[in-house]
């Protein structure tokens, strides 16, 4: 199992990692459109990349917060 400390940096991995993976059928719509977004500068939200990571690339995300003493 992977970690990431941010939604960026997975999202960054399923954009050279696992996108290009991806059935054809599948490499169409929102996946591509996220892809481009991202990798061509447009903006993309990181309520829009945990979407894709959370449809296309079989992430779990979890938000952790941790006060230092």
């Amino acid at each position: 199992m992977k970690t990431f400390a941010t939604i960026q940096e997975a999202f960054e991995f399923w954009v050279k990692n696992i996108y290009p993976s991806l059935a054809p059928d599948m490499k169409k719509g929102r996946a591509v459109q996220a892809m481009q977004d991202y990798l061509y500068e447009r903006g993309i939200s990181e309520k829009r990349m945990r979407r894709i990571l959370l449809e296309f690339g079989h992430f779990e995300i979890e938000t952790i917060v941790r006060l230092k003493p």
